[in-house]
């Protein structure tokens, strides 16, 4: 999968890489690893949080009486809720096939991938989840409105502002990894 990297154990030499770090090619692997550990870690509370609450939703009294729409959004909601836990959950796997074969970079560009897509999909069923209680709340439009404009915010705060900072870095090649 990363064909330009060397294994991780044939490299012992210190280098200063763009962060200034004075670490092998392993502790930087490692340190990167920990730093999406920490990330996911985060990730899934939220995930299973709003994956139970959806669950249990179906079985409220209430629930019978939703509209079609309502009903569709739930599913719609209920499938990114449940791609999201599998997408945050997938690396423990991924690492677990691994474990041991000198495939850290690989298991970072799969971590990475799994986390962002994850991100994506949590993004999609909170704001799922949000319509859905708002369309039962306020009228449809208002609920689109609101909807509309929470979604918005979380682009500029999960993209917008992050690709900003990043555009003002001179060093932007921390990616390598990654592509």
């Amino acid at each position: 999968m990363v064909q330009s990297f060397m294994a991780v154990g044939s490299n012992s030499k210190k280098s200063t890489g763009a962060g200034g770090r004075d670490e092998t090619e392993a502790e930087r692997l490692d340190r990167e690893y920990g730093e999406l550990l920490q990330e996911m870690r985060v990730l899934q509370a939220g995930v299973q949080i709003l994956f139970a609450f959806l669950l249990t939703l179906a079985f409220s009294s209430g629930f019978t009486k939703i509209s079609s729409f309502e009903r569709d959004i739930y599913v719609g909601t209920l499938i990114a809720a449940t791609l999201a836990a599998a997408c945050i959950i997938g690396p423990v796997p991924f690492h677990r096939v691994v474990f041991r074969r000198g495939m850290k970079a690989d298991l970072i560009v799969a971590t990475t991938r799994y986390v962002t897509v994850g991100l994506t999909l949590l993004l999609i069923a909170m704001i799922g989840a949000v319509l859905l209680v708002l369309d039962v709340l306020v009228s449809q439009g208002l609920a689109f409105a609101i909807t509309g404009l929470l979604a918005g915010v979380f682009v500029v705060l999960w993209l917008l502002v992050p690709y900003y900072a990043r555009a003002k870095e001179p060093n932007d090649d921390e990616d390598e990894i990654v592509s």
